[in-house]
Formats: structure tokens, sequence, C-alpha cells
């Protein structure tokens, strides 16, 4: 086994690590107003809908004057102008801004003081929408919110994503698209903070990536009678799926059909990753494979067994693979322990080290015991650590029962 992870070390150190990069951009989009544009990139050069765009700026700041009508409205509503000239001075610069309107339209949604300061100097260029499209956006925001209360909550952590406004009538079209779909208010509001990108497209590509779901999931043997609910799930969990192309989600599956899974499996691993498995590579999920393959020396029927209980193995690039077999052998772990229960893979190495140390710490060796007791979420770990605790403390007869 060391002799295997030594080779595919060496053989696949230049290998992107793509499951980590695909999580880091599903992260990244999660947190829209943490892209900060730079002073020394200007707007202009930022593409797909940056708010700014159409505007023509320099990177030569230091010939750019600050607007002081814009500096000292800020300046009364208490905004850190530091800070606004550490990350953002170019909104500064504009010869039009719309602080106290901007402000008073906040202030008019429920918004008190400290919020608006967040608001503003996490998003400064909010100031640089006119209040006709800050309106707007309201408006529709509104539509899918609860009350005014969480739009305003919405908007202090997520600013970035409201005030966005190029692409408001295909976020209107969408709105409209995925309200007809049967999706919930509370679930498309989630999406315009995590997932905001998928409103910026036409809704007619929104609805083309739908209707090759609903196709597949017909096509794998799925019934007429369960797809919405299917479809609906798919998409609460993973919005991202949307920006996939109709293509890219074909040739997934055409690669999972070559491995020889069956179309309920396909259908099985497509429920169980929640659709992102239309977001790795076939190149990636065929290398992770034969790296399964390789350390549990099984034949292509056993791997197919493995991979079902344990997608993590078709998901997750050769080099998380490695790592988390590595750490498990450190443990003193044996491959035929992770064989029997390859759901241990699914976590990572930092929580499996947790796991055995706190249950090491109640005297429990996971060397002669279950790896089923690792597994699960914080709350199944936490509840299978309760049960073990209250064995190795329930005493070894019944001190009030009688002797005889």
């Amino acid at each position: 086994m060391q002799r295997i992870l030594l080779q595919h070390s060496r053989t696949l150190r230049g290998i992107a690590n793509s499951a980590t990069q695909m999580f880091t951009l599903l992260w990244a989009r999660c947190q829209p107003c943490k892209r900060l544009l730079s002073v020394s990139s200007p707007p202009n050069q930022v593409k797909d809908g940056s708010f700014v765009q159409h505007w023509s700026y320099t990177t030569d700041t230091k010939s750019k004057v600050e607007n002081k009508r814009t500096v000292e409205n800020l300046y009364k509503l208490s905004i850190d102008i530091k800070k606004i000239r550490r990350l953002k001075q170019w909104v500064l610069f504009q010869d039009t801004a719309y602080v106290k309107e901007t402000a008073n339209t906040l202030r008019e949604m429920g918004a008190d003081k400290t919020a608006i300061v967040n608001i503003l100097e996490r998003c400064p260029e909010a100031i640089l929408r006119t209040p006709a499209e800050i309106n707007s956006q309201r408006e529709l925001w509104q539509s899918v919110c609860q009350n005014e209360k969480q739009l305003v909550k919405l908007i202090e952590l997520f600013p970035e994503s409201f005030f966005t406004v190029e692409h408001h009538e295909n976020q209107k079209s969408n709105v409209r698209f995925f309200q007809e779909l049967g999706l919930k208010n509370n679930i498309i509001s989630r999406f315009f903070t995590s997932a905001p990108d998928i409103f910026h497209k036409p809704v007619e590509k929104n609805k083309h990536i739908v209707e090759t779901l609903q196709r597949t999931y017909l096509n794998l043997g799925g019934s007429d009678a369960n797809m919405k609910v299917w479809l609906l799930k798919l998409l609460s969990q993973n919005p991202f799926i949307l920006l996939n192309t109709s293509t890219e989600v074909l040739e997934n599956l055409e690669f999972l059909q070559k491995q020889d899974f069956t179309d309920s499996e396909v259908l099985q691993l497509l429920s169980k990753l929640k659709g992102f498995i239309f977001q790795i590579s076939p190149s990636t999920m065929q290398k992770s494979m034969f790296f399964s393959k390789d350390v549990f020396k099984c034949n292509e029927e056993e791997l197919k067994e493995l991979v079902l209980k344990c997608p993590a193995l078709l998901y997750n690039s050769v080099p998380i693979l490695e790592e988390r077999f590595r750490g498990l052998l450190k443990e003193g772990i044996s491959i035929d322990q992770i064989k029997k229960t390859p759901m241990v893979l699914e976590l990572t190495t930092q929580i499996v080290q947790y796991r055995i140390k706190k249950l090491a710490a109640l005297g429990y060796n996971i060397k002669n015991g279950n790896l089923e007791d690792l597994n699960g979420t914080k709350r199944d770990f936490e509840a299978t650590y309760c049960k073990i605790q209250a064995k190795r403390e329930r005493p070894m007869f019944n001190p009030v029962a009688p002797l005889d």
C-alpha cells in the first residue's frame, strides 16, 4: 500500500487538484461580497456582469481627484473612508454618486445606521447605482423575501449580489421561471445570495439545462410522477448545476455508463452526489477510479460496488484520496477495514483524527472496532459517541437487583 501511494504521489504530483478547485469555486460563489476589485485592476477589465464595467477607468489612480461631495456625504454617514480608499478607491473618483439617495432607500427598507454603514463599507459601489436601479432590485428581491426585514438582512450579508443590476431583466425572467418550476421563494432568495450567477444568464439557457436534466432522469428510468420532486431537490441542493452546459452533463453521464453502471445506478449516483458529478471532468473520475482499484486490489465489479457505497471514490481527485488513505493508515487502520467501510473516505483527515481521538478518550480502540462509528454527520457522530460513552459507564451489574 505504501509503495502504491508513493508511486501515485510521484506520478501525479503535477495533476491539478480539480475537486479542490471545484469546491473552492463553489465557496467563492457563495461569498460574492468578498470579491474585491484591486485599485491596480480597473473595473472596466472585470468580466461577467461587473456593475461598473461600462465605465472607463485608468490604473493611474494618483492622477485622479476624489469627488469631494461624495467623501463628505460618506463621512456624514460615519463611513470609514480610509477603508474605502484602501480597497476600492476608484469609487471615490466618480463624478456622479448617490450617497444620500442610497442611504435613504436602505433606511426606508428598515435598515438602521449600523446596517447602512456595514453595507456601504463592504460594497461602496452601491452609491454608483441610480435610485431607479436600486428600487427595481428592491422590488424584485422583495418578491421572494418574506418581508423587508429579511431583505435588509440579506443585503447586509450579500450587498454585492443585490447591487449588481446589469442583468436585471434576466434576473426577473429567471425568478419567474424558477417560480413556475415550483421552487419556493425562500429557496430562490437563497439562490440570489449563494449562486447569483445563475440569474445573470438568459432564462433560455437555464431552461435548456433543466430540460436536459428532466430528459436524463426519464431516460435513466425515473418516473414522470417523481420527476418534479427529484428535480426541485437537485436544484435546491446544488443550483450551480445550472452553470454547466448540456454537453458537459451528457459527457459525464456517458462516462459513467461506459464504466458499466446500470441506468438505475447512474441515477443513484446522480442523486447521492446532488448533481456535483456534472462539475467533475471524466478524466478526473477515471484517474480516481484507477487509483482506488490499485489500492483496494479489486476487480471492476468490486470497484463498482465500492463507488456506489462511497461516491467519494469517484468525485475526489487522486491527491485527496491519497491524503485520506495515508491518514487512516497512520491511525493503524487497515486497507481491509477501509474496504469494508469505504464511507469513511467521505471524511477529511482532520475530522477522522478528531473523532478517533475523542473515541480513544473513552478507551475505544478504533483499530479493533467498527469504522462505521466514525461515519456520518457531526450530529450522527455525537449520537454514536454518546451511546458508546453510556455503554462504558453502565455498571457491570445492577446494584439494587436481588442476589438470588
